[in-house]
């Protein structure tokens, strides 16, 4: 595979979008494991890394709300947040892969991963508490819940992303990013 053709990024987006659905739904069934391993940001960022940002960005927007609409999850209350989070995150991981080349996918990866996951949590917390929750959102709570709450999640994210990344590339689903073996 040379390139990814518009036809693939597009099915691999919503593959990623029913990610969005189905994740979180399957971690349910343990007691707050979807609210502390944030199922919905695994897809959207892959989502961004391996299609570019205007894929990510789609996968962030469709795949919280078309999760909140078929399974209440998020909640209407929290989806904007959500979504704004989630928009950020695959609009900054597929810009930054885009510009990012070091010569080795990983940190290329892992760059573009960090940057986003760091980005987004503070352009959604700026929302929060400008748009969402003007004077009643602080920085306590914003480094609460974006950082210590979400540590795990962090943690899983930043070992699965790039690991379900290498594996796509493996099987030939998406383009090796250089063409040297020794680029991983």
């Amino acid at each position: 595979m040379t390139k990814m053709t518009h036809l693939t990024r597009v099915v691999t987006t919503a593959v990623c979008i029913a990610l969005c659905v189905v994740l979180p739904l399957a971690l349910h069934a343990i007691p707050d494991a979807a609210k502390v391993l944030s199922p919905m940001h695994i897809p959207v960022l892959l989502c961004g890394l391996v299609c570019g940002w205007p894929y990510g960005l789609a996968c962030g927007v469709f795949g919280p709300l078309l999760s909140s609409i078929l399974t209440e999850m998020p909640a209407w209350g929290y989806l904007p947040t959500m979504m704004v989070e989630l928009v950020f995150y695959g609009l900054i991981s597929g810009l930054l892969i885009q510009f990012v080349r070091t010569g080795r996918l990983t940190a290329d990866l892992y760059i573009s991963l960090l940057a986003a996951m760091l980005a987004g949590r503070i352009l959604t917390g700026i929302a929060r508490a400008l748009i969402f929750a003007p004077n009643a959102y602080s920085i306590k709570a914003w480094a609460t819940g974006y950082f210590v709450t979400s540590f795990p999640a962090i943690i899983v994210q930043l070992i699965l992303i790039p690991i379900l990344y290498l594996a796509l590339q493996r099987a030939r689903l998406i383009p090796p990013r250089y063409q040297t073996a020794d680029a991983a």
